[in-house]
Order: structure tokens, then sequence, then C-alpha cells
């Protein structure tokens, strides 16, 4: 099995990197494979809600001068997701959301019941409205989400600062490896046990 783990921060390897290792590590020990991508540190186009990615071939969105749609592919092979992003400004860095915005947008459909889990960096405050922030794209893809003993965040600043939480390294791992064991669920039940039936989509608009 594999996982992408995606790295928002606009800086390569600090804190957010390190977690998302981390949590790298603790799959590593159920011989889940992950791979580790970085949108944070690259200029990312926003939506523009052209809809384009919704009728082209493989929903693959209008922009191809960056990195989403191979991203984008990455995620769909994928069994899991990680989102980690540090907290800026009390929200997600304008680079992920821009990529999370194309990415889920384009490709939720593709997304649907595998699993997927988010984790984030603060200094002091606004790490849990950035793991709400985050986990509000897997709620819209019906993403499965694993649990841990409290928000998945660590606080430091400085690089390695994050690993000197202790409570915060806990709160990581533990999720980690539920999402492992949510992994192998997915995985052992996936010729057993159907999906939910699939519905059409209801789309209600209140300005008429």
């Amino acid at each position: 099995m594999k996982v992408v783990a995606v790295n928002g921060s606009p800086h390569k390897d600090g804190n957010t990197a390190e977690a998302l290792a981390m949590m790298a590590d603790v799959l590593r020990e159920d011989d889940i494979e992950t791979e580790l991508i970085h949108p944070g540190i690259e200029k990312i186009n926003g939506c523009i809600g052209c809809f384009y990615c919704q009728n082209s071939e493989n929903h693959m969105c209008v922009f191809k001068d960056d990195l989403v749609d191979e991203a984008s592919r990455k995620m769909r092979a994928a069994d899991g997701l990680i989102l980690g992003a540090p907290t800026y400004y009390s929200g997600i860095p304008g680079g992920m959301k821009s990529f999370l915005d194309r990415v889920f947008f384009s490709g939720s459909r593709y997304l649907k019941y595998k699993a997927g889990t988010a984790v984030s960096i603060a200094r002091r405050a606004g790490g849990v409205d950035v793991v709400h922030q985050l986990m509000n794209f897997f709620n819209l893809s019906e993403t499965i989400t694993p649990p841990s003993q409290y928000w998945v965040i660590a606080y430091g600043m400085n690089k390695g600062e994050a690993l000197k939480d202790l409570e915060g390294v806990q709160t990581i791992k533990k999720n980690a490896r539920a999402l492992a064991w949510l992994l192998k669920i997915i995985d052992a039940t996936k010729d057993t046990i159907p999906r939910p039936e699939a519905e059409k989509r209801v789309f209600t608009n209140f300005i008429r």
C-alpha cells in the first residue's frame, strides 16, 4: 500500500516536513510506503472556477504549468493521503490552499472512500483552524479519516522545535498508527464489503 503525504509549507525541510517524516516512519513499520510531495515551495495557480476539469479527459485542470495535475494523479492512485501545513496568519498557507482547491475540485470523485488525515504545525495558536481547514477537503470528498487522542498538531517555530513537543509527537504518531490500521481494514474488506451505494448528487440553490 502507498500513502502520498503533501507538505504545504514554503519551507521544504521545516517542522511540517519533520512531522510528515515521523508519520512516514510509523507507516513504514506496517510496510506502507510513503511518497512526500512539496507543493508549498512551488508557484501554484489558484482555481479560477472555469469548470474545465469537470469535462476534460480524466478530469484534469486547465492549468498545465505547475505540478497540480502530476500530484493529482499520484494522490488518486494512492491508498491514503496525509495533508500537512504550518499555520500562516491563522490558516493554511496560500500556495497550499490553491493546490488543494484544484486537486480536490478536479479529482474528489477519485478520492472517495480512501483514507486520509491532516497535521498542522503552529508556533502558538491557529493550528486547530488549520487542521479543520485541511479536514474539510476530506469531508467534501467523502474520504475516511482516522482518529487520534487530540487535534493532530505539534507546536514549534524554528526547525526541530516541534519534535520537542512530546504530547504533539505522541498525537501525531498515534494518528499515523490509526491511519495504517484504517488502510489495512479498507484493503482487507474491499472484495467482501461493498461501498455504500452511489447516489446522484442533489444541488439546491437558495437564490432563484
